[in-house]
């Protein structure tokens, strides 16, 4: 008798910097998401692969929820909604400084699946203990008791995913809540994206470390070029913004800047590949590209 094999999808969906990338890290043990202290650091909906012999775990990280201001991020919203249609079971995370009643319209929308709903209370060790304050239990209490409220069909569970507390026993209980299913990938595959993709996420997110302010929004990157041998890739990539004095910023005075922000993308790419890694990084300018519909498309934001 053939032993019943489990697989679906699990899809992370929630507001911006509530701890989605560094949840679905945790969940797949590959560092598949880029996860930094900026807000709005995933742009796609990427996916991560967990496979036993048993069952296939199919999660997918999604943009933060955001009311849209451009072109891009209407692509970023299209991606988490999308992600509300095709889930098996649906991880919704906030954390503990979250105001419930942000973005309600999306909340609603989550109100209403008959899919199963994980909410996760997300950064539970930032809980505030000391004289003259509830105590963490009791502070936690009252953030369970205003989610419930608004999403009374919900599981809630408290966790923290930096600390890795709890994330074992979200794994158990999504275990118990995915449909018996063939496998709908190939054991061996960890993701849905192509290697020239984390090389772009990658450099984004070194964008992202070493340069304040606007310029990281501004910026998106293209691999041209990789080459992969036995013991060594080259890669050529280019980085684009939308003026010139961004452009200026990220090269840096002597071209110190991005000389700087190459090393640490191609010392990241080294250990994410696990191979030598000759990279080449360029800079161009592409005014309005966040607003351009085929310039998107071009970068990989047509959710379709």
């Amino acid at each position: 008798m053939n032993k019943e094999h489990k697989a679906g999808f699990v899809n992370i969906v929630g507001n911006p910097n509530v701890g989605k990338s560094t949840l679905m890290n945790q969940l797949v043990g590959e560092r598949i998401s880029i996860a930094t202290f900026k807000a709005q650091t995933t742009r796609h909906r990427i996916m991560g692969i967990v496979n036993t012999e048993d069952m296939q775990i199919v999660f997918s990280d999604t943009p933060g929820v955001l009311k849209p201001n451009y072109k891009l991020q209407e692509s970023m919203l299209a991606f988490s909604e999308s992600a509300l249609t095709d889930a098996d079971v649906l991880l919704y995370v906030t954390d503990v400084v979250e105001k419930p009643e942000k973005n309600m319209e999306f909340l609603e929308k989550v109100a209403k699946m008959s899919t199963p709903v994980i909410l996760l209370i997300n950064k539970i060790d930032m809980l505030e203990q000391g004289k003259g304050k509830a105590s963490s239990t009791q502070q936690l209490s009252d953030i369970v008791e205003k989610w419930h409220t608004l999403l009374p069909n919900a599981e809630i569970l408290p966790l923290s995913a930096k600390n890795k507390f709890g994330v074992d026993m979200l794994l158990k209980r999504i275990k118990e809540l995915l449909p018996e299913s063939p496998a709908y990938f190939d054991k061996e595959q960890l993701t849905d994206k192509p290697a020239r993709f984390f090389v772009t996420e990658i450099i984004r997110e070194k964008i992202l470390l070493y340069y304040d302010k606007e310029i990281p929004y501004s910026v998106e990157v293209r691999c041209d070029e990789f080459k992969e041998k036995d013991n060594a890739i080259h890669i050529s990539a280019t980085i684009f913004v939308e003026r010139d004095s961004q452009k200026g910023i990220i090269i840096g005075h002597q071209g110190i800047a991005i000389k700087k922000m190459s090393t640490e993308a191609r010392k990241a790419l080294e250990k994410f590949f696990d191979k030598r890694i000759y990279l080449e990084t360029f800079v161009k300018v592409d005014k309005d590209w966040r607003s351009n519909e085929k310039e998107l498309n071009s970068f990989g934001y047509n959710p379709q």
